[in-house]
């Protein structure tokens, strides 16, 4: 009994010995990834400090100094962060950290020579100094903004799918930690007392002002009170220190430090938590819920989800996400012709009227009467028809604003560099200055509607387009200001300062239509250019027709950039694919058009020549037909569809054209008429190249039947006789065949039988991958099966953790059992992946499955950490959190729930990823995943 009991005591003294170097090398190896993430951050603020400084810098020396002193600390920040984001599972703060170091890599060579240039137009007495200042503080606030953005994902160790960066709460985020950097700066300059007005201290006020106020416009009203008054007494504070410094009166200690304790309370330290953060607290904390989705295409999707699940209460999220389609909508009609916007108006005036009809019936408990059902299918049909009206008019927008995005600056760079003397010289600097602006805005104004109002639901790219947008905004005035500098100052400084902003312009409107042509269909966006080049030609007839020779040019440069911008999108998604059939029916119909633009532009500067010459007019006629034909033969190879009904009207004209002898010429109404058909009809008129997937077969009578030779058969010979027949053997009984499983009902009924999440984050994690895969049917689809059985054990794992049954042998089989369905997801997920023919689907497949191992590795190590703390002293309350624990039990609780929020949501992105890489598979790859939607009735 006493061995009994000795060895009992011994056994728990080696559990807790386990359990202790577990507990210890875990909390080890988490302290010493915090310390690199706080090095890195202490290079980050100090290459910020130097930032600063960049403003006050007035002379050479000065110059000279800063570039000294900041090129070792960039150097190092850069070298650190690429080491870091190598390190990162989540694809996302890897690429946000690569853009951000990238921007920084770009902009120091450019800030360096703003400041260069302002030092010496300010030495010299030159015209632009205040232009030169504007660039300079635009750049340094720039390198200031991506330095905090790098600050602020280093910290992050989880990402969430749903956030956006247009979120109020992550604008506040990034307003915060801006504010905060700038903290030490602005008390360094109050405590001062002979600190200058103007210098890095005082702009720091200002700006910490700024993003305060950025963060009450998104708090709660009562926050907004609090925090608003605070900014108004720091900014009258700071008015008067400045107006006593700059009269020479020192004796300003008193409002310093008033200033300085009002800035700590309004920003927060170590000691006070601040308003700020409170604000941001509380915005966080009453943003919980479903909200309506960020883009046109979501909130359509969340509406149509409220029309066909009449009995499923979403909170109210439907209505709201359709009212939001409809502000949109609106918002986008204003921008539209008076017709266009008309029928926009109608539709959305149709659709509000039926969706108030529907609640109203809902309110009323008649949901589910006809009445409503006709409702909800009246409303189905206008929202689909919204939809593809709103896609329409979007894509003619890009076809019209995108046709040409270098030539406005192109004729900017002309005026800035007209030699001196030149007559009219200022004033055709500001004319292309405001053509350019204006292109600008155009441009700008026309991406951020796609964002908006686009088919496009991939988070990476609308958020692309939106930062994309928002600095070509910035930059374009930064731009102006260079060019004014360069007008007035012919000196080698002056040339590199614009060529630096105007290349980093180009750069941004470049990357915004690589942006804009991602967010749509490339298929749409070839129709509507060619409808388009139709339009343009009807143009140049009566170019023709009126004897104008200019407007002849204007157009038909207009069909041919057009053209180009169709080519451009024909090589863009050859490259894309790597379907040897497709790559090569797109190349030859490329091929084809880029043969037929140039004798279209040669031609038609035969009748700019002469435009009343028929010869000329006719042979450019024939020349843009063919250059509408091969535009229309790249559309059909896009869509791998031709448009049959023309074939057929392609050969019916054949065969005519062979049965007569002369033909007449087209004259300009019957070409103008053609012109003018609608699109299906001009699909009829106009054949393009032929990649016909139907034979076309001339008719002709039936042929006489056939008479066989009665002297070839041999009737003479005798057949064979017929053999016995076989034996029938009767097969054995066959064996009654298992009882089949429907995984699909297993699933619902855990999920029905299993409570809500609530402050578990585990099982919220696991409902979340639930709720997601809740669409799809797993019946032969591997990747759908393995993900919905790792929900199930996700949820059992949190039933685990929180002492709601099970053993440490359970917990850690279940773990097991999680890690092995996370190998077969990344295995799926990679086999689908190299048959994907489709290059930027396969990557973001690759990039959103990489992560998978690593983070059920991790699982595997924590799950097995908590296990050895089940059965301890640690009492374990109903969600999981220690009572009475050790602080080193509550962070292992806590890296258990972000490690199983981590690992769902990867899951759930490599199930979406998966999903659409799917369509882009190689037929005889032997791949065989069925997505099946899943009728929403099934669901309940």
């Amino acid at each position: 009994m006493a061995d009994a009991q000795a060895t009992q005591i011994k056994l728990l003294g080696l559990i807790d010995g386990a359990r202790g170097i577990l507990q210890g090398t875990s909390a080890l190896l988490l302290c010493f990834d915090e310390s690199e993430v706080r090095k890195i951050i202490r290079v980050c603020r100090k290459v910020l400090d130097y930032l600063a400084v960049a403003e006050v810098i007035e002379s050479i020396d000065d110059l000279t100094q800063f570039v000294r002193d900041i090129t070792p600390w960039l150097t190092r920040m850069s070298k650190d962060v690429d080491n870091r984001q190598n390190e990162l599972t989540h694809v996302v703060h890897r690429e946000i950290l690569i853009r951000c170091m990238d921007s920084v890599k770009v902009l120091s060579p450019i800030l360096v020579c703003a400041m260069k240039i302002f030092v010496q137009i300010s030495e010299e007495g030159q015209k632009g100094l205040a232009e030169s200042a504007e660039n300079r503080n635009y750049l340094a606030q720039r390198m200031t903004d991506e330095v905090n953005e790098i600050i602020r994902v280093l910290q992050l160790t989880t990402y969430d799918e749903d956030e956006w960066d247009s979120d109020n709460v992550t604008v506040m985020r990034k307003a915060l930690s801006a504010a905060q950097s700038l903290l030490t700066a602005a008390l360094d300059w109050l405590a001062d007392p002979r600190a200058r007005p103007g210098a890095v201290g005082e702009k720091a006020i200002r700006r910490i002002l700024e993003y305060a106020e950025k963060i009450a416009a998104r708090s709660l009203p009562e926050d907004q009170f609090t925090i608003r008054h605070a900014i108004s007494e720091i900014a009258s504070l700071a008015d008067s220190i400045c107006e006593l410094r700059q009269a020479g009166r020192y004796d300003n200690q008193q409002l310093a430090q008033s200033c300085a304790q009002k800035l700590k309370y309004l920003v927060g330290t170590k000691e006070t938590q601040g308003m700020l953060p409170h604000a941001l607290t509380n915005a966080q904390r009453t943003g919980g819920g479903q909200h309506p989705a960020h883009t046109a295409g979501g909130q359509l999707e969340q509406a149509m989800r409220w029309l066909d699940n009449p009995g499923q209460d979403d909170g109210g999220v439907g209505f709201q996400a359709l009212k939001s389609l409809l502000d949109e909508a609106r918002r986008l009609g204003e921008q539209l012709n008076p017709t266009d916007r008309n029928r926009m108006r109608g539709l959305c005036s149709d659709i509000d009227r039926l969706a108030n009809q529907l609640v109203d019936l809902e309110r009323r408990g008649l949901g589910n009467t006809p009445e409503a059902h006709a409702i909800r299918q009246q409303l189905r049909d206008k929202l689909r028809e919204l939809a593809d009206f709103m896609k329409r008019v979007l894509t003619e927008k890009v076809v019209e604003d995108y046709a040409d995005i270098t030539t406005p600056l192109k004729l900017f760079v002309e005026a800035v560099y007209a030699p001196p003397g030149q007559p009219g010289r200022e004033q055709n600097f500001e004319d292309k200055a405001a053509n350019l602006n204006e292109h600008s805005n155009r441009c700008t104004s026309t991406a951020l509607v796609v964002a908006k109002c686009g088919p496009c639901k991939n988070k990476k790219t609308v958020e692309g387009l939106i930062d994309s947008a928002n600095k070509v905004n910035q930059m374009t005035p930064q731009v102006i200001n260079a060019g004014k500098i360069r007008l007035h100052n012919s000196t080698d400084n002056a040339n590199q300062h614009f060529d630096n902003l105007r290349k980093e312009y180009s750069d941004a409107l470049i990357r915004l239509r690589g942006f804009v042509d991602d967010a749509i269909d490339t298929g749409d966006f070839v129709r509507a250019s060619e409808e388009a080049m139709r339009r343009y030609t009807n143009k140049c007839e009566d170019a023709i027709h009126d004897n104008h020779a200019q407007h002849m040019v204007d157009n038909t440069s207009q069909i041919a950039r057009l053209g180009n911008r169709v080519l451009m999108a024909a090589k863009n998604e050859a490259d894309n694919s790597e379907e040897p059939s497709f790559v090569q029916r797109l190349n030859n119909a490329a091929s084809q058009l880029h043969s037929a633009i140039p004798p279209m532009v040669n031609h038609a500067k035969q009748v700019a020549l002469d435009p009343r010459d028929q010869g000329n007019a006719n042979r450019w006629r024939d020349a843009n037909d063919r250059l509408l034909d091969t535009v229309r033969g790249v559309g059909d190879a896009i869509s791998g569809i031709p448009n049959l009904q023309h074939a057929q009207q392609h050969q019916q004209n054949n065969q005519f054209n062979n049965g007569t002898t002369n033909q007449p010429n087209y004259g300009q109404q019957q070409y103008r008429a053609q012109q003018t058909q609608s699109p299906r009809d001009t699909h009829q008129a106009y054949p393009s190249s032929g990649h016909s997937v139907v034979e076309q077969v001339s008719a002709r009578g039936p042929t006489e039947p056939i008479v066989h030779n009665r002297l070839i058969i041999r009737e003479d010979i005798p057949a064979p006789p017929r053999p016995p027949p076989p034996v029938e053997i009767s097969p054995p009984p066959r064996p009654p065949p298992p009882p089949e499983v429907d995984e699909e009902e297993e699933t619902r009924a855990f999920w029905e039988r299993y409570p809500l999440p609530g402050a578990s984050g585990i099982l919220s994690a696991a409902h979340n991958l639930h709720q997601e895969l809740r669409q799809w049917s797993s019946h032969e689809n591997e990747i759908v099966a393995a993900a919905k059985r790792m929900a199930i054990l996700m949820a059992r794992l949190s039933q685990f953790v929180r002492g709601e049954g099970g053993t440490k042998k359970d917990l850690i089989d279940c773990a097991k059992a999680i890690a092995d369905s996370s190998e077969e997801v990344t295995r799926m997920a990679v086999q689908l992946a190299r048959q994907c023919t489709d290059i930027k689907m396969r990557m973001a497949l690759l990039q959103v499955c990489e992560r998978i191992p690593t983070i059920a590795t991790q699982l595997k190590i924590l799950s097995t950490v908590k296990a050895t703390m089940l059965g301890s002293q640690v009492v374990i309350g109903p969600y999981g959190q220690p009572i009475d624990g050790t602080e080193e039990d509550e962070e292992a609780m806590q890296q258990l729930v972000l490690n199983a929020q981590n690992l769902m949501q990867s899951v759930k992105d490599t199930v979406r990823a998966a999903e659409a890489a799917s369509i882009k598979i190689r037929t005889n790859s032997g791949l065989r995943l069925r997505w099946i939607r899943k009728p929403m009735w099934s669901n309940f």
